[in-house]
């Protein structure tokens, strides 16, 4: 497992433990607990290390989110995509959730981000076909800005290529790098045109999305939670799933050898109670 795999868990567990209404001060429990205890996170993402430092000097978000050198990276939207699988169907509740879980350790693009992923993960849980994903994966993103750019960008290169994988990717790489390669307005449009190019089953669109490049982990996790929500478990090889099962906790020690889809069961338990 990543980084990704293992603070999606602790998104996943914040939410169960809350019952499906994810609190500020439940997000902020489970950060004290599980990232600020660390002296360093051997395999997290520089943002989440700074969010740590933030919060250990006593800033709370949305402050420890937006005083973060890394505030714009895309380590919210790799974790995110639990609450979207909370939210099936209400893209507005899953971008106000994504808020509350992101805005700990993001600020701006980086929220966008996260909360682009969580409306479109919500959408393809209530079967939207991929142009209503695509809308809600808009949704949140205001005009005028970095992130509104990129995804229109990338949705161009796409599109101008004739929807053809050998043309479009050159241009995608070259046209949204950023210096810091875990940008938001990098590996977000990135993924969103990975989704774009290929999306008719599971195991074609992640193959794609996995050997993509540059941040292929959260490339590939945001691209599997879309189509995963949308195609469904049965959806995805046995053995692809049983692979990243159980996460060895490397980088948050919590996660090792907890069984995902005991979270994922847990979670669809409370949605089938109406939260």
């Amino acid at each position: 497992s990543t980084d990704d795999t293992e603070f999606a868990m602790m998104t996943a567990a914040t939410i169960i433990k809350c019952g499906g209404e994810p609190t500020p001060e439940a997000i902020l429990d489970a950060w004290m607990e599980n990232v600020v205890t660390q002296d360093e996170l051997k395999r997290g993402g520089a943002s989440e290390f700074e969010a740590g430092r933030n919060l250990k000097r006593g800033l709370r978000a949305p402050l420890s989110g937006r005083y973060n050198s890394y505030c714009h990276s895309d380590g919210a939207a790799m974790r995110i995509a639990p609450v979207g699988v909370l939210c099936a169907g209400d893209m507005d509740r899953a971008i106000r959730v994504a808020y509350t879980d992101a805005s700990i350790s993001h600020d701006r693009e980086g929220v966008w981000g996260a909360q682009s992923v969580a409306a479109a993960v919500a959408a393809a849980m209530a079967d939207a076909d991929f142009d209503e994903i695509f809308e809600a994966a808009m949704k949140p993103v205001p005009a005028d800005t970095w992130y509104e750019y990129a995804m229109k960008k990338a949705f161009a290169i796409v599109d101008d290529s004739g929807r053809d994988f050998l043309k479009a990717w050159m241009p995608l790489h070259d046209e949204l790098w950023t210096g810091y390669k875990a940008s938001v307005c990098e590996a977000v449009p990135q993924a969103f045109a990975c989704l774009r190019l290929k999306h008719d089953d599971f195991r074609t669109g992640m193959i794609l999305a996995g050997n993509f490049g540059r941040d292929a982990d959260t490339i590939g996790a945001i691209c599997g939670a879309i189509l995963g929500a949308k195609y469904g478990y049965n959806a995805i090889p046995k053995d692809w799933a049983e692979k990243p099962r159980y996460p060895s906790g490397t980088c948050l020690p919590f996660a090792k050898g907890i069984d995902i889809l005991a979270l994922a069961d847990s979670i669809t338990e409370i949605i089938q109670n109406g939260k």
